[in-house]
């Protein structure tokens, strides 16, 4: 028979006298608890301790360029038969979108379909106040448009200009959006893709696009999307979404795009475009004589094409008697259609002289042509 050693029971008496004092502690400090919730005492806040860094940086950005961000509602003219005898305009909102103060001038940029087909447009800045946009100048092919409105410049914070040339896929980035009015909207993500191609309200093909998974949606389109220096690097401009909802793929119009754009349409009302002075054949032109390029179906007299000796299609009555000129490549680089072509000629000034590539008889050679401004 085995006895407990005097030792070993004193050992087990400890252990309970142990867990009974355990059990009586717990069930002290639950019944304390539920006794505080049951007279409709607050549980005690815990302290939370700083913010992480990468959310101080966050919190500081937003608060540094939200002021920056602007509401605004496209406005429609109605024509109201008040009585019989009188009926007045009026102008009702037909939308909404967010914008950006652009400079101390009173410059505001958003996007073309926001303002489309509008009459006016009210802009209401951080502090509430709202302003009639005095003009508005719009580049549909770039899905940009520039209002003026008259505040005095210390209402005014205009947004800092960054770059989109040496971005890098992977860098973070913050959409900003006033999609109600003094209601300011933050959603951040990476840049995805880099280079993409979108097209315009227009139908022209924009090329550079900056494609990122921060949620872009109405609320925010037209929107600055930024660094994380606070820098503006693009302007949120859509998304890809068969439901029109925020899929994780949104898009920018690049920055050096729309400080391009926005100071030719704030100096002359309207974008200069280079070109060469041509009318373009299509793909299936291209096609039918297998040639990768961009044939030239016309000349104008007279234009920076004419003068470079490029040569148009030769017609007899309705039959293609011989093909012209296919331009192969600007400066070296390849261009495989009409639209490759004019985004690539976009890129560069009225007055450049560039390099074409073209296959002339069945032969590449490569002719000097200085740049137009065309319409």
């Amino acid at each position: 028979m085995h006895h407990d050693s005097p030792g070993s029971t004193r050992a087990s008496i400890l252990l309970a006298v142990l867990a009974l004092g355990v059990g009586a502690w717990w069930l002290g400090a639950h019944s304390r608890s539920a006794s505080a919730l049951a007279t409709g005492q607050s549980r005690p806040v815990v302290a939370r301790g700083d913010l992480a860094p990468d959310e101080r940086s966050t919190v500081e950005l937003f608060q540094r360029t939200c002021d920056s961000v602007v509401y605004i509602e496209p406005l429609e003219a109605v024509q109201v038969q008040e009585t019989p005898w009188r009926s007045v305009t009026r102008k009702y909102a037909t939308g909404t979108g967010s914008g950006f103060v652009w400079d101390l001038a009173g410059h505001v940029v958003t996007n073309f379909h926001v303002v489309q087909d509008a009459s006016g447009a009210l802009v209401t800045l951080h502090d509430g106040s709202q302003y009639d946009a005095q003009r508005v100048l719009v580049y549909p092919e770039k899905d940009l448009a520039v209002m003026s409105i008259d505040a005095p410049p210390d209402k005014l914070h205009p947004v800092e200009v960054g770059a989109s040339h040496d971005l890098l896929v992977g860098q973070r980035v913050y959409a900003i959006g006033n999609p109600y009015g003094l209601d300011y909207t933050l959603t951040h993500g990476i840049i995805s893709a880099l280079e993409r191609e979108m097209e315009s309200v227009s139908g022209r093909l924009i090329t550079g696009v900056i494609q990122t998974d921060a949620a872009i949606n109405p609320g925010n389109s037209g929107g600055p999307l930024l660094d994380s220096a606070g820098r503006l690097i693009g302007v949120n401009t859509m998304i890809f979404s068969e439901s029109g909802s925020s899929a994780g793929l949104g898009f920018a119009v690049p920055v050096d795009v729309v400080n391009k754009v926005v100071s030719q349409l704030i100096a002359n009302g309207k974008v200069v475009r280079p070109g060469l002075g041509i009318t373009l054949g299509g793909p299936g032109e291209a096609r039918r004589f297998g040639v990768e390029g961009v044939p030239i179906r016309k000349v104008i007299p007279g234009s920076a094409a004419d003068r470079a000796g490029l040569r148009p299609y030769v017609w007899h009555g309705e039959h293609l008697e011989r093909p012209g000129d296919f331009i192969l490549a600007v400066d070296g680089q390849p261009v495989q259609d009409a639209q490759a072509l004019i985004a690539r000629l976009e890129e560069l000034e009225v007055g450049q002289t560039v390099s074409l590539r073209l296959l002339r008889d069945g032969d590449e050679i490569d002719v000097d042509a200085t740049l137009q401004e065309i319409e």
